[in-house]
């Protein structure tokens, strides 16, 4: 019967995590309330090209409405809320400091509020960031690493992960807080890094522009892990007995410029590259073509420079690996964008 089926609220549907998660839910026989913002850009093409589009129940969400909040939660009593929902791109977030702040900090108290009242039975899963602890204390970071967010994005963040571990010890809210490292697939969104490259190269490769990709800091490094990976993280720690934190990573760190000379071979670039910081240059040896340049306005005004996580405590605590290596995860994103192009 469809009423003895486990009830999950996944808030942020749309996104790349919300998608993965969704399909990874419903193959484990979840009844799945897909939330979003009627407002949301980008609607429901990552759920349509999953296939699970049709058996996903959507209602109407909003991270800065509390009363819609305290709705929700009241009338469908979900076993487990994942969060997903964010303003999740750093360079907006110097944009939009206070929206950024009010969605990404004070959104994650309303629905902590919304769980005490209304449904306290509810396990709850925070994504919280890697950038959190962006001018990193340590290397790698674990659990137990000092925060320093470098960004608008990371300062809220950091709000919302307090606020887990405050309603959890406060009130016995099960709230657990994922601190994910940057982890990517081919639904990733244009606006990030990891896409922005694999999207403009698919478009190089099929003929459809000759206009070189511009980056920030190419020397950036980050922990790049695959979506469809860490969302089965998320599922584990609502498993667990307790409600805790843990760090979700590769435990490895590849920099931007790996990341495209990586995805550059799997459309026949062999880069060289030729300058220095503002005016460095990506070159393809054998057309002459300069298919990368750097360009300065995409620098952010505090670099997170070296970004990388230690998983041992989720391998121990909770059985978890990751499966998809770096140079599988460039393949499969660059292939993908090819694919798109072509059709």
């Amino acid at each position: 019967m469809a009423d003895s089926k486990k009830i999950a609220m996944i808030s942020g549907i749309t996104g790349q995590d919300g998608g993965y998660l969704a399909k990874f839910l419903l193959e484990k026989n979840y009844r799945v309330l897909g939330l979003y913002r009627r407002g949301a850009t980008d609607t429901f093409s990552k759920l349509k090209e999953h296939g699970i589009f049709e058996q996903i129940e959507l209602l109407d969400f909003d991270l800065l409405e509390l009363s819609n909040i305290c709705r929700l939660l009241k009338k469908h009593q979900p076993d487990e809320f994942y969060n997903l929902a964010a303003q999740s791109f750093v360079a907006a977030s110097w944009e939009e400091p206070i929206y950024t702040a009010q969605a990404d900090g004070m959104g994650v108290l309303y629905i902590l509020e919304a769980i005490r009242e209304f449904s306290p039975k509810t396990r709850f899963y925070q994504a919280s960031t890697s950038e959190m602890f962006g001018k990193v204390q340590e290397i790698p970071q674990t659990e137990k690493t000092p925060f320093y967010p470098r960004s608008p994005y990371g300062v809220a963040k950091l709000m919302a992960h307090w606020a887990c571990v405050n309603y959890s010890e406060s009130f016995n809210v099960f709230a657990c807080s994922g601190i994910l490292f940057n982890h990517e697939s081919p639904m990733r969104g244009k606006e990030f890094v990891t896409r922005k490259i694999t999207s403009h190269f698919a478009r190089i490769y099929t003929g459809k522009t000759g206009e070189p990709l511009e980056l920030g800091n190419l020397n950036s490094k980050r922990d790049w892990g695959y979506a469809g990976d860490y969302v089965e993280m998320m599922w584990k720690m609502l498993q667990h007995t307790t409600p805790d934190t843990y760090v979700i990573s590769t435990g490895e760190t590849h920099s931007i410029r790996e990341f495209v000379e990586e995805a550059g071979k799997h459309c026949g670039f062999d880069l060289q590259w030729q300058g220095s910081e503002d005016s460095e240059t990506g070159t393809d040896k054998k057309t002459g073509k300069v298919v990368v340049k750097v360009n300065p306005k995409f620098y952010r005004p505090a670099e997170v420079d070296v970004l990388i996580g230690n998983p041992e405590k989720a391998k121990k605590v909770l059985g978890w690996n990751a499966k998809v290596d770096f140079k599988s995860l460039c393949r499969m994103m660059m292939l993908a964008d090819i694919e798109r192009e072509k059709k």
